[in-house]
């Protein structure tokens, strides 16, 4: 059983920081207030940036990844990966050297083991900052997109991803989704979710946005964005539109390269700007920029990350948007390809940032950031213009009043029965029929019983219990059916094409989760030899919903599309395929031809229902 510790006990123990501040600049008003603009005034947050030393400015600035599962003892093998990137041996050693103003959670970072160490990681991380010597606390946020992109997994809620919510096409279920993220990550201490992705997908060979993306409609997308805003700030988060000024028409991925957008400035008004705006009308707390060149709304050719014409002759100026920006992480290779990790944090502040998020070595960045302001490449005035920003995000937030969070809370929200058959309902209404030529599905249990599960097996968004294989199959059980699982991978060889054809014998029905199938893919092979056996062949996209396009032609008994491969999305297409559930996703984005990419195969809103 874990250690549990009240919020009377917490609170009791920074007692001694928090008196002071009850007293003080930080005075803190009632929970019903927090969001009113007279009960805390700029003029006590300017008190309170008044009081900091030039350090301390500085370090609000920054939002730093650190490892380990707690705040003050983390395990060895933790503390040497923060010594040798970081420079100090804990998190709370980072908070007090640099005065960081937020830290992000990390799965791979070991700081989301389970929900109840990420609330005592929260809390231990918030002591450490009322312990400095200006008492502000932390914004803790991470990357919560859900979908294939999930920090933080079972037995919280997983949820279905943004492009599987485009299919199912209700804005209440989109924002009920994210109301439901919000409430849990607000239970664990995550109080800035980097979410909802504001990217309209218009390139089906981009590589990193994809399924993070709502669709390819801007309308429709803005519109999912703007309920996903709601639902997240409604439950007590911040929430983060990303990635301005739109990262959805591209084939380089900004983690690697520098990505170019050759829209006109046109182009970028229809298809990019329409979910930024919607976000912005609906109040939005935070929206992080894209490490992308757009040499219409740029001809330097910096990064948006690094550009004054984006990102405050666009943003700040044109959309009107006075909240708080925060980079991408600087450590990605898109923003580091034309100057150096000394001039990138400069840069971004100059552009208009206020956050400057996950540089490569914070000292460097922290440094170079503080000798720009005493040399006078950056004005104080400048960096308290941003400063105040964050700190009107934290008293929206309520983090001055009380920043941490109780056990009792995690257990009572997080991963809550109410909130899992919501997630499965909302799945149900996602998963999209493509095709179905022979009437195959849904399957009988009486004359379909005996199903083989094949197919790919990428790495696990987390929380996920297991390949996707094991997981349809499991699935496939609890539903009646007797279904055994064969792991093939997402690059199949021919022996293992060959064991997977050998176990299709005496099978009723195989079924094939698919990854990102191109022509070349011997995925394509798998099937096509799995077909061959005569056994009927449903195949299930468990990425993008582009695969169908390279297995028309193959003779498939019929095809859907789940747009992920986390448990919710499977055991949705396993209810669907077994006559559970109705189909009822239709295709957000185009499915272009294979063979002639300028014919639609299947066109937006696409769905076949039983």
């Amino acid at each position: 059983m874990p250690h549990r510790t009240s919020r009377r006990t917490l609170l009791a123990a920074t007692a001694a920081a928090t008196a002071a501040a009850a007293t003080g600049a930080l005075a803190t008003p009632s929970a019903a207030s927090t969001h009113s603009s007279d009960a805390y005034t700029d003029h006590r947050l300017r008190r309170i940036i008044a009081g900091m030393s030039l350090e301390e400015k500085v370090g609000q600035l920054f939002v730093m990844r650190v490892y380990g599962h707690s705040a003050t003892e983390p395990d060895q093998a933790d503390i040497d990966a923060n010594l040798a990137e970081i420079g100090v041996r804990t998190a709370a050693e980072l908070i007090s050297t640099y005065h960081v103003g937020g830290i992000i959670y990390f799965t791979w970072a070991h700081n989301t083991r389970d929900p109840h160490q990420i609330a005592d990681l929260s809390n231990g991380l918030q002591r450490a900052a009322l312990a400095g010597r200006s008492r502000v606390p932390l914004l803790v946020s991470t990357d919560q997109e859900h979908g294939i992109v999930c920090r933080v997994g079972e037995p919280a809620t997983l949820l279905p991803g943004a492009m599987a919510l485009g299919a199912g096409g209700s804005r209440s279920d989109t924002r009920r989704a994210a109301r439901i993220a919000g409430a849990e990550l607000a239970a664990l201490g995550i109080n800035q979710n980097y979410a909802p992705d504001a990217d309209v997908n218009v390139n089906p060979a981009n590589p990193v946005i994809g399924v993070r993306s709502f669709g390819s409609d801007p309308d429709a997308v803005a519109g999912l964005v703007a309920e996903q805003v709601k639902g997240y700030q409604g439950a007590g988060i911040a929430s983060t539109a990303k990635h301005f000024p739109g990262h959805g028409d591209t084939n380089t991925d900004s983690h690697t390269g520098l990505p170019v957008i050759n829209h006109t400035r046109a182009q970028w008004e229809e298809l990019d700007a329409p979910p930024f705006r919607a976000a912005i009308r609906t109040r939005i707390d935070s929206i992080m920029t894209a490490h992308i060149v757009v040499p219409a709304l740029d001809p330097s050719e910096d990064p948006a990350t690094l550009s004054r014409p984006i990102l405050t002759g666009i943003l700040r100026e044109e959309l009107g948007y006075d909240g708080v920006v925060v980079t991408d992480s600087l450590g990605m290779e898109g923003v580091r390809t034309k100057y150096g990790d000394d001039r990138v944090p400069v840069l971004a502040l100059l552009a208009g940032v206020d956050q400057l998020l996950n540089p490569p070595n914070l000292s460097v960045a922290w440094n170079a950031v503080l000798k720009a302001v005493r040399g006078g490449e950056i004005s104080e005035a400048r960096i308290e213009q941003s400063i105040l920003r964050i700190l009107r995000l934290k008293r929206r937030l309520g983090l001055f009043q009380d920043p941490f969070v109780s056990h009792r809370g995690v257990e009572r929200t997080v991963g809550s029965r109410a909130h899992r058959a919501a997630a499965d309902r909302i799945a149900e209404r996602t998963t999209t029929l493509l095709a179905d030529p022979g009437t195959l599905l849904p399957l009988s249990r009486r004359t379909h019983r005996n199903l083989l599960v094949v197919g790919a097996d990428p790495a696990s968004p987390s929380g996920t219990t297991g390949p996707p294989t094991s997981t349809l199959a499991h699935a496939f059980g609890e539903l009646g059916f007797t279904a055994r699982a064969l792991s093939t991978g997402t690059a199949p060889g021919q022996a293992k094409i060959d064991e997977a054809v050998a176990a299709a014998e005496g099978r009723d029905v195989v079924v094939v989760a698919t990854y990102n199938v191109t022509a070349s893919s011997s995925q394509r092979t798998l099937v096509t030899a799995l077909v061959a056996t005569g056994v009927p062949v449903v195949t299930v996209a468990i990425r993008n919903p582009y695969d169908i396009a390279h297995l028309t032609g193959t003779g498939v008994a019929a095809s859907l599309a789940a747009y992920s491969w986390t448990d919710v999305e499977l055991r949705a297409a396993a209810r669907v395929i077994a006559g559970r559930a109705d189909p009822e996703g239709t295709l957000p984005v185009p499915v272009q031809r294979a063979d002639d990419p300028k014919q639609v195969l299947y066109p937006v809103g696409h769905g076949l229902s039983y």
